[in-house]
């Protein structure tokens, strides 16, 4: 176990300087972070650019926390747009790292702010005539506080189900722990606690909902998703 952690080191060390020279080739709209999924709350080694605002020792975003959940079923995500909480369109690429063993223990990202690309196409598009707005892209929470990016996932549950916690049944209240839980909320430490504490239930009633969620079938919760 030790060699296998020494060499997921070394893979990491050896990817550090590649985040720097991936931001420097595509300039100061590219912004590259490394990732050790071992670590969810602090998971940023190496960060080169300002996309996103990422900084060393930051949490990992939605995404990251999506991939984690996957375990070693998880693969790359290639060419997806999403939007940061300022408005700001994002193309993003999140290929994972594994060990020898084929195990994933962590991710190389690339953001690339296409704010103003966008902008452009558009207006260009619209003096053709041939005009079409893009659709809009998901809003994903990136921050270097895994709290806040706990929050948001819970936030967005709750927004779908178009509830607050006392108004939700108990299939959809399954629904909403199997929701988060395919996201990858509990592998963050504390988050049973921090989520229990945003539906004012105890912590013991937020296990109870999770072990359930986990044990129920998952046809049992579908019709309950918005």
């Amino acid at each position: 176990m030790e060699s296998r952690e020494a060499e997921r080191d070394a893979i990491l060390r050896a990817l550090a300087p590649v985040v720097d020279g991936i931001a420097a080739t595509f300039g100061p709209l590219c912004e590259a972070v490394l990732h050790d999924y071992r670590r969810p709350e602090t998971s940023v080694v190496a960060v080169a650019g300002s996309v996103t605002g990422r900084t060393v020792g930051g949490a990992m975003s939605e995404i990251g926390l999506r991939v984690l959940a996957r375990g070693d079923e998880a693969h790359d995500e290639l060419n997806y747009v999403t939007r940061t909480s300022t408005g700001r369109r994002v193309k993003s690429s999140t290929m994972v790292l594994r060990d020898s063993a084929g195990a994933v223990f962590g991710a190389l990202c690339v953001n690339v702010d296409v704010t103003e690309i966008d902008r452009v196409q558009g207006l260009l598009a619209a003096l053709a005539g041939t005009g079409a707005e893009a659709s809009p892209a998901p809003v994903t929470t990136f921050g270097d506080d895994i709290d806040s990016v706990v929050d948001a996932l819970l936030d967005d549950h709750l927004r779908r189900q178009d509830q607050t916690w006392p108004g939700l049944d108990r299939t959809r209240r399954l629904a909403l722990f199997r929701g988060l839980d395919e996201r990858g909320v509990f592998a963050v430490r504390r988050a049973v606690e921090q989520v229990a504490a945003r539906l004012g239930i105890s912590r013991a009633s937020a296990y109870h909902y999770l072990a359930q969620a986990r044990d129920t079938p998952a046809d049992a919760t579908e019709g309950a998703r918005p």
